[in-house]
């Protein structure tokens, strides 16, 4: 039978191990758990990656269309990912398939729904990049969505997304280095456009 002073510690130790922290699955770990129907580890995918669908979305069609697009990916991943046999390689799948995405979006639209520039200036002000709304945010996205399209992604990563370059380069299944290259000749191709009056700091080097 146990002491007195053994159901007392035991009744003040018990919280202290209950309440301790669960570290967070990796990648990985979801990955492979939604592979076995686990909707719970999806969703936390789904919350890792989303930004990143939805800055690659960004960097290649109208604004009004990425929100739908992002959903329409992560439908069309859930059912797939059996078929991918290392878990390790979800990000640059997820990401090959939201690019493909985008091309495909493209050959889809009828030549009457091209959008003019005016009409493609009036997306663009109803995004809220910033998530404020804000008109210069609004023109700086524009001028990013004008350079190569992956100088482009990278930046709407780092300035959009506010991903870091270690953070761009894990999600996305790019070598630190390419993520260092594509933001430091980004930044400078937008400072250029920007006649050298953008205020984002200098990212490059986040992605040793």
């Amino acid at each position: 039978m146990a002491t007195q002073f053994e159901l007392r510690t035991s009744l003040v130790e018990w919280p202290a191990l209950s309440s301790a922290p669960v570290p967070p699955r990796s990648d990985e770990d979801l990955v492979r758990a939604s592979q076995k129907g686990d909707r719970a580890a999806f969703g936390e995918l789904y919350g890792r990656y989303a930004r990143v669908v939805h800055a690659i979305f960004l960097a290649r069609v109208p604004p009004s269309a990425v929100e739908d697009l992002v959903q329409d990916v992560f439908l069309h991943v859930l059912p797939r990912l059996a078929s991918l046999r290392d878990a390790s390689r979800f990000g640059g799948w997820l990401a090959a398939i939201a690019r493909n995405r985008a091309v495909d979006f493209h050959r889809q639209r009828r030549p009457d729904h091209e959008l003019d520039e005016d009409s493609c200036g009036e997306e663009s002000s109803k995004f809220p990049v910033n998530r404020g709304g804000d008109a210069e945010a609004v023109f700086i996205l524009e001028v990013i969505r004008s350079l190569p399209e992956t100088y482009r992604e990278t930046l709407i990563l780092r300035l959009v997304e506010g991903m870091t370059g270690p953070e761009i380069a894990a999600r996305t299944g790019l070598t630190h280095g390419s993520v260092r290259v594509n933001l430091h000749r980004g930044m400078q191709q937008l400072r250029a456009k920007l006649g050298g009056s953008v205020k984002a700091s200098e990212p490059a080097e986040e992605a040793h």
